[in-house]
């Protein structure tokens, strides 16, 4: 009876972390453009885990079999590193609009003051505690620190499968 070859669960989880992390950029950027939602600076700044955590994770993915192991390592501790920052600021902007702690001045305080005049030249501006949709209870920020957080968990898992595959031999 032939054997069958087990799936490799390290590129399986990988690749499921990035298609999380892809999926959950996309529809963050498409609740702006075709919701009207307007982000707040920590919007903006959640975002940047994966403007740069998904390049490279994707670079990891498409060079998985041709990496040394040890820049494969490296590239997926960067990888979760990144998604670890991105859950630290989806809590951290959670606990804002919860009103657990202060966020940033530029983003809850009153500002500079300006000429009435100049107000028709400013972009809808929103503050970090103001939650603009919830769904069961959980802000947009919310979601974003649960969904970076399977992503982390899928990164170490897929880390955790290569080491012991390497192990084994």
């Amino acid at each position: 009876m032939p054997t069958r070859s087990r799936p490799a669960l390290d590129k399986i989880s990988a690749g499921l972390a990035f298609l999380l992390g892809l999926a959950a950029i996309l529809l963050a950027l498409a609740s702006q453009v075709f919701g009207g939602l307007v982000p707040c600076e920590l919007c903006l700044e959640q975002r940047l885990a994966y403007y740069i955590g998904l390049p490279v994770l994707f670079l990891v993915l498409v060079t998985w079999n041709r990496l040394p192991l040890p820049a494969w390592y490296v590239g997926m501790a960067a990888a979760t590193g990144i998604f670890l920052w991105g859950t630290y600021m989806g809590a951290y902007h959670a606990g804002v609009e919860w009103g657990f702690w202060p966020g940033p001045t530029a983003c809850t305080g009153v500002g500079e003051t300006m000429d009435f005049s100049a107000l028709n030249n400013l972009t809808p501006v929103v503050g970090c505690d103001v939650v603009q949709f919830r769904l069961l209870g959980i802000s947009l920020a919310g979601y974003n620190a649960l969904v970076s957080l399977v992503v982390v968990a899928l990164l170490v898992f897929s880390i955790w499968a290569q080491a012991t595959r390497s192990k084994r031999g």
